[in-house]
C-alpha cells in the first residue's frame, strides 16, 4: 500500500520499532531508550528519531532523524544545536556502559555526526 493509499484508507501507520528485528538489533532500540531529549523529555526511540542502526559485535552505526525545522532566532539555532549535542554524547555514553567499543552516528544525509 503506498503512501497516498494510506492517507485514503485512514488507517494509521504503525509506530516504534518493527516486532522482527534480530536480537542484537533489540537490545540496541532497548538501550537507545534510555536517551531522553532534553527539550521533550521523551526517549530518541519514541520519538521517532532513530530510523536505523547497523549491529556488528562490539561496533554499531545509530542513524538519527535530526532535521528539525528551527526559526530564523539565532538563539533558538543555538538551543537546538545544544540539543542535539546533547542527544549525541547521551547516544555515545549509554552505548559505550552497554560495552560497544566503535560508536558512529549519522544524521539523516549521512553525515558523522559523532564517534566514540
Amino acid at each position: 500500500m503506498g503512501l497516498f493509499n494510506l492517507l485514503r484508507s485512514g488507517k494509521k501507520p504503525k509506530s516504534g520499532p518493527r516486532k522482527d528485528l534480530p536480537p542484537e538489533v533489540q537490545r540496541v532500540v532497548k538501550i537507545l531508550k534510555k536517551v531522553q531529549d532534553p527539550e521533550t523529555g521523551v526517549n530518541i526511540v519514541d520519538e521517532g528519531l532513530v530510523y536505523g542502526l547497523t549491529v556488528e559485535g562490539d561496533r554499531i552505526d545509530v542513524f538519527l532523524l535530526m532535521a528539525r525545522s528551527t526559526p530564523e532566532c539565532h538563539a533558538c539555532q543555538m538551543l537546538a544545536i545544544n540539543v542535539q549535542n546533547r542527544i549525541l554524547r547521551d547516544i555515545v555514553t549509554v552505548l559505550k556502559e552497554e560495552g560497544f567499543n566503535k560508536i558512529r552516528v549519522y544524521n539523516e544525509l549521512g553525515l558523522l555526526l559523532a564517534e566514540g
